[in-house]
């Protein structure tokens, strides 16, 4: 998966360095395996691979990263949703739900 890639140079992704306490849980719960914890502090390697799933952020016990603003709505979803709505005649919502 490391060649897989959505939109490149689109994701909601901010990772606050100064709040990050380097426990891991977002280096664990990626699905892409973006982050890396160096030096105690949590960094993001491949923001392109990304798909703003949320889980990094659902699992940082101290709030220092932001995932895409539309609650879980990445551009994965935005895709697959547009696709669907397209093919169902329908049209999308102001975030392609």
């Amino acid at each position: 998966m490391k060649t897989f890639r959505y939109l490149d140079n689109t994701a909601i992704l901010h990772l606050t360095q100064e709040q990050c306490i380097g426990c891991g849980n977002c280096e664990i719960v990626c699905p892409h395996r973006i982050f890396k914890v160096v030096e105690k502090k949590a960094r993001i390697t491949d923001k392109n691979s990304c798909m703003e799933c949320g889980a990094c952020a659902r699992n940082c016990p101290v709030g220092a990263i932001f995932v895409n603003p539309d609650d879980g709505c990445g551009c994965a979803a935005y895709i697959i949703n547009s696709w669907w709505n397209r093919l169902r005649g329908k049209s999308n919502s102001p975030c392609g739900c």
